[in-house]
């Protein structure tokens, strides 16, 4: 992939991402105080650690972009995260540095192949556009979790049948 390329996909992509994480948050913001621990299984993320999962794979995935590796361990949810209140003003103070600094990359740095834990070895663009195919997936399943928690679920992609 040329540089030119790499900047036009990632312009492209974290400006679509500005829309995708402001829907994510409302998301977030929707699950009911008290309802934190709700899982529709034993195999489901609890709705804190899936809301937590969204945000901090954000930051993870732009940090591994601007530095150029990704790193274990980079999404410990800390001690004082406790409700989804939380995870939105964790979201709000740690994913925007990131981002503007991803923004200002070069096309040159975006071009540049970087590991994924030995798993994928791909332009470092590529994992912008997996970093928002990965928050849409997992906003799509905290949505879920919403009705039954006695939330409403709100507009994604247009209203939802609890915003008409």
């Amino acid at each position: 992939m040329n540089a030119e390329l790499a900047k036009a996909i990632a312009d492209y992509t974290l400006a679509d991402n500005d829309y995708e994480r402001a829907t994510n948050k409302r998301v977030i913001a929707a699950i009911p105080a008290g309802q934190e621990n709700y899982s529709p299984s034993g195999k489901c993320m609890n709705a804190l650690t899936l809301a937590w999962h969204i945000a901090s794979a954000e930051w993870f995935f732009l940090n591994g972009v601007c530095t150029g590796q990704f790193t274990p361990g980079g999404g410990a949810k800390p001690d004082s995260v406790t409700s989804a209140q939380d995870v939105l003003t964790w979201y709000d103070e740690n994913v925007p540095p990131v981002l503007e600094k991803a923004k200002a990359l070069s096309g040159e740095d975006l071009a540049k192949v970087v590991d994924f834990f030995g798993m994928m070895q791909a332009p470092a663009v590529t994992y912008l556009t997996l970093m928002v195919k990965h928050g849409a997936h997992h906003r799509g399943q905290l949505s879920a979790y919403l009705r039954p928690m006695g939330a409403k679920v709100p507009g994604i992609y247009g209203p939802s049948a609890d915003s008409q």
